[in-house]
């Protein structure tokens, strides 16, 4: 075993699935009584570039960021400046997360909902969809090939999509390789931690044209977006500046615009007036 930051989250997030799983067993998650999942493709395809918006609480790099004791109420705001998605972070041990915070920000919105965690194997993949996920976060760097594949076709099997995320080029030739629908493209490496802007820069244009390109980590302003926008990303998913922020509903609002895709001129009409 290497040791990484990210060897010690998954073995963390091991123990606690498995307790998990002796609580409740995996035939008897149910999700079959949870609504359908919403149309998480479509609203990634909008044009210009879609904000996916993060409830986070903490992270192993920056420690406690915000207390977040409602999360619903966080949720509304985002889905009220235009979120296209929203992101609730529910490991426990390095991000403060659960699973309830997904389950009480579905009663909530009707915004598509990302599960942002360590899925390392079929139970949280299912868990997922029966708390009311939409869409689950596929980290290459923790699965070996044969486990993404798996864990892909069972999320797309469920209806669910999942953001594939990748770090390098190998990595996302391994996303590729699978099939993956939409790749998130994270400048953090979560073995060292550490931030490469340049990452998504360099990544994002290799990402296939069909595929929706997500950026990650680093996005803090509206310049942020545009950039990421300027190298083809369609979607940029934004936690710390959001929770960070004097006004979450302000900050927002105000990434959504700056990923909004201008809109097409009126012809003007020969004789003075505009065309209809």
């Amino acid at each position: 075993m290497s040791g990484t930051v990210l060897d010690a989250i998954v073995d963390g997030v091991r123990e606690d699935v498995a307790a998990r799983e002796r609580a409740v067993p995996l035939n008897a998650l149910g999700e079959a009584a949870v609504a359908p999942p919403r149309p998480v493709l479509e609203a990634l395809r909008t044009p210009g570039a879609s904000l996916i918006a993060e409830i986070k609480r903490r992270s192993p790099s920056k420690g406690d960021l915000a207390p977040i004791g409602e999360p619903a109420d966080l949720a509304r705001t985002y889905a009220g400046a235009g979120a296209a998605a929203i992101s609730v972070l529910t490991e426990e041990r390095r991000f403060g997360g659960s699973l309830q915070d997904l389950v009480a920000v579905r009663a909530a919105v009707d915004t598509p909902l990302l599960r942002k965690d360590f899925l390392v194997g079929e139970y949280q993949v299912r868990e997922a969809r029966a708390a009311g996920a939409d869409l689950v976060l596929l980290i290459v760097a923790a699965l070996d090939q044969p486990l993404l594949a798996d864990l892909l076709a069972l999320t797309h099997e469920l209806g669910m999509e999942a953001l594939v995320e990748v770090h390098d080029e190998e990595e996302l030739e391994r996303a590729i390789t699978v099939g993956s629908r939409i790749i998130g493209v994270n400048s953090r490496n979560l073995k060292t931690l550490e931030v490469d802007p340049a990452t998504p820069a360099r990544l994002v244009p290799q990402v296939p044209g069909g595929v929706v390109a997500v950026s990650e980590s680093g996005i803090r302003t509206p310049q942020d977006v545009r950039t990421a926008v300027s190298a083809g990303a369609r979607a940029v998913l934004v936690g710390e500046a959001l929770v960070t922020a004097a006004d979450p509903a302000a900050a927002a609002a105000g990434l959504v615009a700056a990923g909004a895709a201008p809109a097409d001129p009126t012809p003007s009409d020969p004789m003075g007036g505009t065309s209809r």
